[in-house]
């Protein structure tokens, strides 16, 4: 029996390193010269997309009946973005920001920073397949890599945003310690993760938001990447009921 440490040790480095990083950011941002830290969020900018194209790329490799994984991705994607309008959720993340925002005095693009850090974070296969990795095996190494990641990232970040980089903290820790308890619940292991057609569909989509985050980092296109987020659910929701309905007929 795993202890609770075991479960979710990653997600507690994870957290640490967004906070150091956030911490060092906001020193050396009284150092930098302004024109130093836009280079600094471009570089992190840059790296963004070449990570959301890298996952973007899994769709490929999706094929549910006759749609390949692009074309079920657009209509899962615009689903659920028409959803996510629906709902408010880029209002509502971006309301949890002001109030966190409040809480502390944060100034700034506090809010801007709070909900592209967790964004960023929380999206994507290493934190999704780590989390259930370290839940379902005590084995957080795919965490602590995505924490150093994130640590730097989180430098970059900071240099921009200011202080609500470091409360995606609090992102972190909900979502992926979630899932790592989840995992060791349901004592279920993925079979086949590198080509199971859930996982796959949900990192391309990742890659989607990802890139969508990348841009607003570079001021190309703002992007309500938020407002996308019903779509990782609807993505495997859509795979199991076309399943079932193949099952059936």
């Amino acid at each position: 029996m795993l202890s609770l440490w075991a479960k979710t040790s990653g997600t507690w480095i994870n957290v640490a390193t967004v906070i150091a990083g956030t911490s060092l950011g906001l020193l050396l941002r009284s150092r930098l010269p302004r024109a130093m830290q836009q280079v600094i969020t471009q570089a992190v900018g840059l790296m963004t997309l070449v990570i959301g194209v890298a996952m973007a790329g899994s769709l490929s490799a999706v094929q549910v009946g006759p749609l390949d994984g692009i074309i079920l991705a657009l209509l899962v994607m615009v689903a659920g973005g028409l959803l996510g309008e629906w709902g408010q959720i880029e209002k509502r993340l971006a309301g949890l920001g002001d109030w966190l925002k409040a809480q502390v005095k944060g100034g700034g693009q506090f809010t801007e920073g709070f909900v592209a850090a967790s964004l960023l974070f929380c999206i994507g296969p290493m934190a999704i397949l780590g989390s259930l990795n370290n839940g379902l095996s005590g084995d957080n190494t795919l965490l602590t890599l995505k924490a150093t990641m994130d640590g730097l990232a989180s430098i970059a970040l900071t240099g921009s945003y200011g202080v609500g980089v470091g409360f995606s903290a609090l992102s972190v820790l909900v979502v992926q310690g979630s899932l790592s308890l989840l995992a060791s619940v349901s004592g279920a292991a993925i079979p086949d993760p590198d080509t199971n057609p859930y996982i796959l569909l949900i990192t391309g989509m990742g890659g989607l938001m990802i890139l969508g985050i990348g841009l607003g980092l570079l001021e190309i296109a703002p992007i309500r990447v938020a407002s996308f987020l019903p779509a990782l659910v609807l993505g495997p929701l859509v795979i199991a009921l076309f399943r079932l309905w193949s099952g059936m007929v």
